[in-house]
């Protein structure tokens, strides 16, 4: 026994030197790719947004996804769809009085990393230089060859000018592969469609502002041709339209007509601006539609527009503001505050500018990557408090853990909060409001755990589970490029059954996943030796365990019973063996299997342990892979991509197989312990 301080010390240095190995190579893996992605591209004459002028853009209120939002987070979720990242990196001149000539010898430059607000500025307003920033990503570079055009690097960027040559061979490819099923395309067909996406919304948003061109209005006779603003054109709607009332319509009005006819398409759907007169209804959806600057030029036209010198003033000051823009920032700056003033005095009027201001402030503060930067160096903190063991600087080690890990989990607390007030709804309507919550709601039961333990194991652990699921979130929403606190599909639209079925069935989740870290500790702590022979704590974790199993299965139950009201109210069944209900259903049988056979005696600690490890397995089937089949009236959460999910079924594959092993081996020691004792005893009773 004597032996044991000096085995779990040096247990604790190697499993401390693994975790520096593993995590020196990720670090070499991670600055390898890096090395590998090309350098940024070089924008020469490229003038930045002053920080004053984003500020304006931000703040202006638009439609999307059927809801009001700030210019920022259509900005944000364009440049993830399209670029796949929040900031895009090009190289300036360095027109700064320190400016230095480079090593590379060329006059002073820098890399300038744009952010999605003053990137969309760019498209809409600059978009000759928009077409030269390399925004388009491409994995595999037989998509390039594909359309006929010479590939870069693996992952290399592309401007839309250096995809142009290639855009009706693209077009035409996407065209073919889309009449196929997904499952169909492989992998060089179903980029070639999405690049296709990413391309038509590209153009939707760079020739957004084609109207201010303006159209050429000519003589009847041909000659004399001049170029007119649309705003002209449209005052001259009336007579436009008398003119073409009769048999024989002038071939120059026919000509006018059909270019401010192209224009308004061009402006028709990329960016919904103004809100329409009175106040919004439930039953009227034509009351909560804004229009687009391209919805303002044809009704006036075809004098539909419910008031035309609004339309026509509305689309001058759009002409002012994107004439501005090639002018000076102070003169954009000065015009586009106008357009900001207008459109949210509008939207404050229909009592939709509510949540605009902390909306952008929530993107803004990115409270999830800075909780993710507190996981992270919590985490770091833990593998030397484990490190140190249990002498002074083990204790501040402990104490530096705990705090930053509780900063982390307070910043997913706000965040979870300005979600909830923007959404108007519970944060569970999709997979990455519940991979969140369900984050959160983690550290915090790791911090009860080590109130009632205080070994410091739940404490190591919280932060790395906490920074591991929101670092899944923040890749499910890239991969997904949604918005999602955009409107739910209609069958969700219920706060109540939102708040007591889906919270309901999402704490099921939480309680299950809560189950196998328990365990995951208990079987840490027993197989290394580092619960000392404590039977004391093996008892507390495996009640604590019990516990929750019990928890888990209690609130799954429920959920699913309600869920299955839920069904009944919105689709007319009960129960229709849909995949979601399946796998609720299954994490109800997997606890009650757990509970019965524990209760029967056939599970004893170890083989326990292991059960509620293999049922976090269970819960991640339920409440993430079933959302893979394509089928099943819960459509509402396929996203794609199974790679996470099947490396957590690997790893845990692995963990129970090494809890196997290490549940043999103890009980192979234990064995020949208590015959040594036996034995000791037979000699003493002997003598």
């Amino acid at each position: 026994m004597n032996d044991i301080p000096k085995r779990n010390a040096a247990i604790r240095w190697v499993a401390l030197g693994f975790l520096l190995i593993g995590g020196g190579l990720f670090f070499g893996i991670y600055k390898y790719s890096k090395s590998l992605e090309p350098l940024p591209r070089h924008l020469e004459g490229y003038v930045p947004w002053s920080a004053d002028t984003i500020a304006v853009a931000e703040s202006i209120p638009v439609q999307e996804g059927g809801r009001i939002k700030p210019l920022s987070t259509m900005a944000g979720f364009a440049m993830y769809q399209i670029h796949g990242n929040r900031e895009l990196e090009i190289d300036i001149k360095d027109t700064s009085p320190e400016a230095k000539t480079g090593k590379d010898g060329l006059p002073p430059h820098k890399v300038l990393k744009l952010k999605p607000t003053a990137w969309l500025l760019d498209c809409l307003f600059r978009p000759q230089v928009a077409v030269e920033m390399p925004t388009f990503v491409v994995d595999n570079s037989d998509v390039i060859t594909a359309i006929g055009l010479t590939p870069g690097a693996k992952r290399d960027r592309y401007s839309y000018h250096d995809l142009e040559p290639g855009r009706d061979k693209l077009k035409e490819q996407a065209k073919s592969y889309q009449a196929k099923e997904a499952a169909e395309r492989g992998p060089v067909g179903e980029q070639i469609v999405n690049l296709e996406t990413n391309v038509e919304k590209y153009e939707s948003l760079i020739g957004y502002f084609s109207f201010v061109r303006g159209v050429t209005m000519r003589n009847p006779t041909g000659t004399n041709s001049r170029n007119a603003q649309v705003s002209l054109v449209m005052t001259a709607a009336p007579q436009i339209r008398e003119s073409l009332a009769g048999r024989d319509k002038p071939e120059h009005v026919m000509d006018l007509v059909e270019q401010v006819n192209d224009m308004a398409n061009l402006a028709h759907s990329a960016l919904l601006l103004f809100p329409p007169d009175g106040q919004p209804q439930a039953d009227k959806p034509e009351s909560r539609a804004w229009t687009s600057a391209g919805d303002e030029i044809w009704s006036t036209m075809i004098q539909e527009s419910p008031n035309p010198e609004r339309s026509i003033a509305r689309i001058k000051l759009l002409e002012e503001v994107t004439y501005n823009a090639n002018v000076s920032d102070d003169a954009f700056r000065v015009s586009l505050s106008q357009l900001r003033d207008l459109t949210v005095a509008a939207a404050t009027a229909r009592g939709e500018y509510r949540a605009i201001q902390l909306e952008s402030s929530y993107y803004n503060h990115d409270w999830f990557l800075n909780a993710i930067v507190f996981f992270l160096l919590a985490s770091i903190l833990g593998i030397g408090m484990w490190g140190a063991g249990w002498n002074l600087t083990g204790r501040i080690l402990a104490w530096a853990t705990g705090g930053l890990t509780a900063f982390g989990w307070v910043y997913c607390v706000i965040a979870i909060g300005q979600r909830c007030y923007i959404m108007q709804r519970p944060p569970i309507g999709n997979l990455y409001d519940t991979v969140i919550c369900i984050a959160t709601a983690i550290v915090l039961l790791s911090f009860v755990v080590e109130l009632l333990t205080r070994k410091r194991f739940a404490l190591g652990l919280a932060p790395v589970i906490g920074a591991a699921l929101i670092l899944i979130a923040r890749q499910y929403e890239v991969g997904d490029a949604k918005d999602h606190m955009d409107p739910l599909v209609a069958v969700l639209r219920s706060n109540y059954w939102l708040t007591i079925h889906v919270i309901t069935i999402t704490m099921g989740y939480t309680a299950g996943l809560f189950t196998a870290l328990i365990s995951h500790i208990y079987l840490f702590m027993r197989g290394t030796g580092l619960d000392a022979g404590d039977r004391s704590l093996r008892r507390t974790l495996t009640r604590a365990a019990y516990g929750c199993v019990c928890f888990t299965l209690f609130l799954s139950l429920v959920g699913t019973v309600l869920g299955g009201v839920w069904a009944n109210d919105s689709w007319g069944r009960f129960w229709g063996w849909d995949p979601k209900e399946n796998g609720a259903l299954l994490i109800v049988l997997w606890n009650l299997a757990i509970l019965h056979a524990r209760l029967g005696g056939y599970l004893k600690e170890w083989s326990f342990h292991l059960a509620c490890v293999a049922g976090s397995c269970v819960v991640v089937f339920s409440w993430w892979h079933v959302n893979f089949f394509n089928t099943g009236l819960h459509s509402y959460g396929f996203t794609s991509g199974k790679g996470i999910v099947w490396m957590w079924y690997g790893l845990e594959a692995l963990y129970i197989l090494l809890g196997i092993i290490a549940w043999i081996v103890w009980t192979n020691i234990e064995n020949d312990e208590k015959e040594r004792r036996a034995a000791l005893r037979a000699i003493a009773d002997a003598a």
